[in-house]
């Protein structure tokens, strides 16, 4: 006899060969996947150039793939950091709202199933949906790296890699949920898409200008002290550090770049006598501790938000 299955886990399966079937994902996936193999292409070809004498990531080949670029493409990474939000808010934009005008969402909440299954079944399939599309990836690339060059990775490389899809999942997460707030908060899907994708240019686009805008007014003068100008880089660094695509992409910086030591500004004494040499993977995850907790935490919010609002919303049946 079959045991029978959680609710919530049928759900899950729904929703993950929902996205998996629809024209949306598909055409959200081939864009990544071409623009990443685009930058893949780049760095195999400069590679060579990207390896300096006194390189002390040199020895770090594999890394080379997620982060060198000639400047004609942008790198792995950064192709990342743009298209992120976007696979974040194409699966999510319409998770509630769009059952709920055609009525669907009423007769799956009728069922003898807990509320709270469907809006964590939501983020679930989603999840997995990004998670294995971003490892997928991420191993294409290391399989056409290792093909090319010909020497396997690492075990020191393969783990800042997985760690470098770790934070991208939370990265990517952060932008479901926010998708799926707004999805819950206004009736039409397309209001709910126009929202998130102003917070993403938000972000992306008028938040550095705005920083910039306020560190040429507070910045000091020429005769400041070197304590009140390393102050003032402090605090616009800690300003910028309110959006998430910073927060990631010092996270993943440090993490593909093993030389790294340090994200502020630093003094000619801490400099003095420091050694050129790349850092473990241990000590670049404490370098960028507060840059995942700020985007765990950020992802977090963002979910219970989305689960206090679906809890208390008000479902009616048409």
């Amino acid at each position: 006899m079959n045991k029978i299955q959680s609710p919530f886990w049928v759900i899950v399966r729904k929703e993950v060969a929902d996205h998996v079937r629809s024209w949306r994902f598909i055409i959200l996936i081939a864009i990544i996947a071409l623009t990443c193999m685009g930058s893949l292409y780049t760095a195999l070809t400069n590679i060579g150039a990207a390896i300096k004498p006194n390189d002390p990531d040199g020895s770090f080949l594999f890394l080379k793939l997620f982060t060198a670029s000639d400047g004609t493409l942008p790198s792995f990474v950064i192709f990342i950091s743009f298209l992120g939000p976007l696979l974040g808010i194409g699966l999510g934009f319409d998770a509630i709202n769009s059952e709920q005008n055609k009525g669907t969402l009423s007769r799956v909440l009728s069922q003898p199933i807990h509320r709270d299954y469907l809006i964590n079944a939501k983020f679930v399939g989603a999840l997995i949906v990004i998670g294995v599309m971003l490892l997928t990836l991420a191993l294409l690339v290391m399989g056409f790296g290792l093909i090319a060059i010909g020497i396997p990775p690492t075990a020191e490389e393969f783990s800042r890699i997985i760690c470098f899809i770790g934070v991208s999942i939370v990265y990517v997460a952060f932008w479901l949920n926010l998708s799926i707030f707004f999805s819950i908060k206004f009736k039409q899907a397309a209001t709910s898409a126009l929202a998130c994708i102003a917070v993403w240019l938000f972000f992306s686009v008028f938040y550095n200008m705005i920083v910039n805008l306020v560190g040429k007014a507070i910045s000091p003068s020429a005769m400041a002290s070197t304590y009140q100008i390393i102050s003032y880089q402090k605090f616009m660094l800690n300003l910028l550090r309110f959006a998430p695509s910073m927060l990631f992409n010092e996270a993943t910086t440090t993490l593909l770049m093993p030389s790294v030591r340090s994200l502020g500004p630093l003094t000619m004494e801490q400099v003095h006598g420091a050694i050129p040499s790349p850092l473990p993977l241990g000590q670049s995850l404490m370098v960028v501790w507060p840059q995942l907790t700020g985007l765990i935490a950020a992802t977090v919010i963002c979910f219970a938000l989305s689960y206090a609002s679906f809890m208390r919303k008000e479902i009616r049946s048409r």
